[in-house]
């Protein structure tokens, strides 16, 4: 005869979290089924015979925690500095691509010379590298986490929550300083590139640390 267990999951914020807790709860010889859900950090689990304590080790194993989080946060945790490293990597070279590629286009092709700095149309070409560097970097991070046996649907929608406040950070901090180079001309400048680079890691980082730090988990 089945049973039921629920368990409170702390460091879920996403579709994507819920999903791996479910994985890895349902993997476990006897159980029957898992519902869970990140918005209340219920899972259910339907079973036959399995331990409490089973479920809770693979639950702890991939880096959750049950119950309410009482940790205190600090800012000192060497191992969540290199995984946010990490993951802000990725975000960067998702971002530096439509970037990086919008503004080398307008340098090649001269579209935006002679456009005056405020212009509604100055605006329009200086809003669409942020647009697209945003676009790029979801496609990448879409493609990681299908790469990690998670369907479409999951997995943008997985990128979407996890990084677009990362991914916003980045590009408005690239975009500042590539026309602080450039004196508000909209292009590329080459010289420009390494302090862009190293601004859009620094800026979202801190955020990343706490995020991941915060919540026990990073869905990469």
């Amino acid at each position: 005869m089945n049973a039921e267990i629920r368990l409170k999951v702390s460091g879920m914020t996403c579709d994507g979290c819920a999903n791996r807790v479910k994985q890895v709860i349902e993997g476990i010889e006897g159980v029957v089924s898992a519902l869970v859900t990140h918005e209340d950090g219920n899972a259910l689990i339907t079973h036959s015979g399995v331990s409490e304590s089973r479920i809770a080790e693979a639950v702890i194993s991939i880096g959750y925690s049950l119950g309410e989080d009482s940790k205190g946060f600090d800012w000192s945790d060497r191992g969540v500095w290199k995984q946010s490293a990490h993951n802000t990597k990725w975000c960067l070279i998702g971002c530096s691509i439509g970037e990086f590629g919008t503004l080398a286009y307008y340098s090649y092709s001269g579209i935006t010379e002679g456009l005056a700095l405020g212009s509604k149309i100055w605006y329009f070409y200086a809003i669409l590298p942020l647009i697209n560097g945003l676009a790029t970097s979801v496609m990448l991070e879409t493609a990681i986490l299908i790469r990690g046996q998670m369907d479409f649907r999951n997995a943008l929608s997985t990128a979407f929550g996890m990084s677009f406040i990362s991914m916003l950070m980045m590009e408005i901090a690239m975009e500042i300083t590539d026309l602080l180079f450039t004196k508000g001309e909209l292009g590329l400048d080459p010289i420009a590139v390494p302090f862009m680079l190293l601004v859009g890691f620094l800026t979202p980082w801190p955020y990343n640390y706490w995020r991941l730090k915060k919540y026990g988990v990073s869905c990469h």
